[in-house]
């Protein structure tokens, strides 16, 4: 028989998830733990194991890293997993279907990333120049794909303070043998003369159609549409960027306009 996972286990197994797959996302990876949980836990009903999963989110919240990618991947599992009702009176039962559910979930989450990739590949034009912001392995998988499509670009992606996590972006960029410089975040304005197409992650999507990324990318777009028409401890780590400066969301769901986020 399986202990029961405690809240600490939890966290080792989130961690252990990121350390094995360095390019797992946050989000998946604290579904796989919320997924491991429920196999563990010895609730008795589903309002117990529910709150017992809101227990687990709210620790794996407070683990270092992306905040908002997990609180958003670890919300939209669980209404995933609770969408329609469950009638069956056995409760073991019950939590097999919500297990099922949950890896279902999982494998939609894994495979977004690609799906997300294809999406974008037509708007990568041959010759291009393109500007991102941070590390995003979403953004590496669209400039991966477009390699190997021989297409030829070349990328300028922003320092990122105060983690510096461009500077591992371009070391990734490099390793796939994509033309890419890092230049500093201030030097955006500066650039934006030569840029043909900006890419940045989100680590999530609000109902306006607006994003949540890596702080800077406000002020990114802000100098995008202008031109087209610290301390590391208090140093904020993300900021939102308002759907009017953001032209076309590329999502598993498929190519959005930000006003069609709050219409679905």
């Amino acid at each position: 028989m399986v202990d029961k996972m405690d809240n600490e286990e939890a966290v080792a197994f989130f961690k252990k998830c990121m350390v094995d797959d360095p390019g797992m996302s946050t989000a998946v990876a604290a579904i796989q733990t919320l997924l491991e949980f429920m196999n563990q836990n010895s609730a008795e009903t589903l309002s117990e194991l529910r709150e017992n999963l809101k227990e687990v989110i709210e620790v794996l919240n407070k683990t270092e890293g992306s905040v908002t990618s997990i609180s958003s991947g670890c919300e939209l599992f669980l209404r995933f997993i609770t969408l329609a009702s469950l009638d069956n009176p056995d409760f073991q039962e019950c939590k097999r279907v919500l297990v099922e559910r949950g890896q279902l979930y999982l494998k939609r989450a894994a495979s977004a990333r690609k799906k997300i990739a294809k999406l974008c590949d037509s708007f990568i034009k041959d010759g291009a120049t393109i500007l991102t912001h941070s590390r995003s392995r979403v953004v590496l998988e669209i400039l991966k794909m477009a390699t190997e499509q021989k297409k030829r670009f070349n990328v300028y992606v922003t320092e990122s303070a105060p983690d510096k996590s461009g500077c591992v972006m371009h070391d990734q960029l490099k390793q796939f043998g994509i033309p890419s410089t890092v230049i500093l975040d201030s030097a955006v304005g500066y650039m934006m003369e030569k840029v043909d197409l900006v890419l940045v992650g989100a680590e999530g999507v609000v109902e306006s159609g607006g994003i949540i990324n890596k702080v800077g990318t406000y002020q990114m777009a802000v100098m995008t549409k202008a031109y087209s028409g610290s301390c590391v401890e208090s140093h904020p780590m993300v900021d939102y960027t308002p759907p009017s400066y953001i032209t076309l969301l590329f999502t598993d769901l498929g190519v959005l306009t930000p006003s069609a986020v709050s219409d679905d």
